[in-house]
């Protein structure tokens, strides 16, 4: 991703397959924190972008589930084996906003190829996934793969300081051929969360540390959403 002539390059959402551009009031600009140079920006999102998300994921889960485990486990291989080549990407992605180091950005990806890899079976249903910063893709990897296994469908909402590379991965999964639809991200922050809850997302989770969870455990519990927190 490279930087816009007139300051940091926007990172869209990803709705139905494809970047999904929209117009907000207000952005959260995206820094690195070795250096403190804004890099990338993303805006921050409501009700009205949550509910096409879900919609879109909740279009998609009757034919995803229907595919049969075999096949939705190609998929998941598929995308496993493309993110693997792409490890330096990625990589650069995570030391950019995570502040990480080489070494843990790149043992990281390794986590994510492995949960997709090896993914058991979870829950299905419209998953909503929170996450933080501390270990963006891997905790990603590790909440949607036993999902995905078991025919669910997803919309992510990354933490808007290390949005990039959960955002890398959704557009990577229309590189491996995924249906449109299985994977969506929307930005922002607790408005965000409401809209997830709103839009009629089946469970929320969250991965990540339990003090930012706890918060988004009182969302869902307010909006009668069934909540499950992964704590780092």
């Amino acid at each position: 991703m490279e930087l816009a002539p007139d300051g940091p390059m926007a990172i869209p959402l990803w709705i139905n397959g494809h970047a999904f551009l929209t117009v907000t009031d207000s952005f959260f600009t995206v820094t690195n924190p070795a250096t403190g140079e804004a890099i990338r920006r993303v805006p921050l999102c409501g009700a009205s972008e949550a509910a096409e998300a879900v919609k879109a994921a909740q279009a998609a889960q009757p034919e995803w589930a229907m595919m049969g485990m075999p096949a939705r486990r190609h998929c998941l291989a598929n995308l496993a084996e493309a993110l693997d080549r792409y490890t330096g990407h990625f990589a650069k992605l995570l030391v950019q906003e995570c502040g990480f180091d080489e070494a843990r950005a790149t043992a990281e990806v390794g986590e994510a190829v492995a949960a997709l890899q090896g993914a058991l079976v979870g829950q299905t249903g419209v998953l909503g996934v929170v996450l933080d910063d501390s270990r963006p893709l891997a905790n990603f990897a590790e909440a949607i793969a036993p999902a995905l296994m078991a025919g669910a469908t997803v919309v992510v909402k990354p933490s808007p300081k290390a949005p990039s590379a959960v955002y890398a991965l959704c557009e990577l999964s229309a590189r491996a051929e995924w249906p449109a639809g299985v994977l969506n991200l929307m930005q922002g922050d607790a408005a965000a969360i409401e809209g997830l809850c709103a839009g009629g997302v089946d469970r929320l989770i969250y991965s990540g540390h339990a003090a930012l969870g706890v918060q988004v455990g009182a969302i869902a519990e307010a909006a009668g959403t069934p909540f499950e927190m992964k704590a780092a």
